[in-house]
């Protein structure tokens, strides 16, 4: 389990650095994770009601592969 844990977040790391210095990473097969940004937008309190302003901010994103989809 210590072994497979490591390997699982060696890849996720991988991921995370190409996503970061790129903003993408692809996998056949699997799917691709990119770069999304949201713009500055208007919020509300929902406790107070009161109008906020949220800041613009960046998201990662995912699309699997057409045969990953295929397969669920």
């Amino acid at each position: 389990k210590k072994a497979t844990g490591e390997v699982i977040d060696a890849v996720f790391t991988t991921i995370r650095k190409a996503v970061k210095k790129e903003r993408r990473f692809s996998y056949p097969g699997f799917g691709t994770w990119t770069v999304r940004t949201r713009k500055a937008r208007n919020g509300r309190n929902p406790q107070t009601g009161q109008t906020i302003r949220i800041k613009a901010s960046k998201t990662v994103g995912f699309r699997p592969a057409k045969d990953f989809k295929k397969k669920l």
